[in-house]
């Protein structure tokens, strides 16, 4: 599979068949994650890989109840030390390289047959206390991971012509 063929085929996934991602699947995926770039290479992200049923059900109310969360084979938490760097552009550097090193998760998830969605409907405090994550690091969004239930369908995104302008933004 190309990256591009990756990227058509990703969708969210929130329907898991009961099956556990095998090992070798899962580390490779991590590994897309730890190869990422990262302002000025800080590579502040931590992920937190929740395979436990139980804890993967304690999940869902920190999740604001979404069953899938629980049903998925893997939760990853995705966090941030050190989340005080900003860069030059005024931007605070962390949710953008947690972001980065997320979707290089979901498209190598989609190399492999899984299928992954973002999860930024959640309470923090809550995942930290389930997780025993210290107060100074951030989570910045959940993943789930796990073989899809379903395919995806046709994606409703904007046309090119709607989102892009060359040479200065045009109205």
């Amino acid at each position: 599979m190309t990256v591009w063929e990756a990227i058509q085929k990703r969708f969210s996934v929130r329907q898991y068949q009961e099956r556990p991602v095998e090992s070798e699947k899962l580390d490779r995926v991590l590994e897309a994650a730890r190869l990422a770039p990262s302002a000025g290479n800080r590579q502040e992200w931590r992920f937190v890989v929740v395979t436990d049923a139980d804890m993967r059900s304690a999940l869902v109310a920190a999740a604001n109840g979404q069953r899938f969360v629980g049903e998925a084979a893997v939760v990853i938490a995705a966090c941030a030390v050190g989340t005080d760097h900003v860069m030059p552009c005024g931007q605070l550097s962390y949710p953008i390289d947690v972001a980065i090193a997320l979707e290089h998760i979901a498209l190598q998830a989609t190399e492999e047959g899984l299928g992954t969605c973002w999860i930024g409907a959640f309470n923090e405090d809550r995942v930290k206390e389930l997780l025993s994550i210290p107060e100074s690091v951030r989570v910045v969004e959940l993943m789930t991971l796990g073989y899809p239930a379903i395919s995806g369908g046709a994606k409703d995104r904007l046309q090119q012509q709607e989102i892009v302008m060359y040479e200065g933004w045009r109205d």
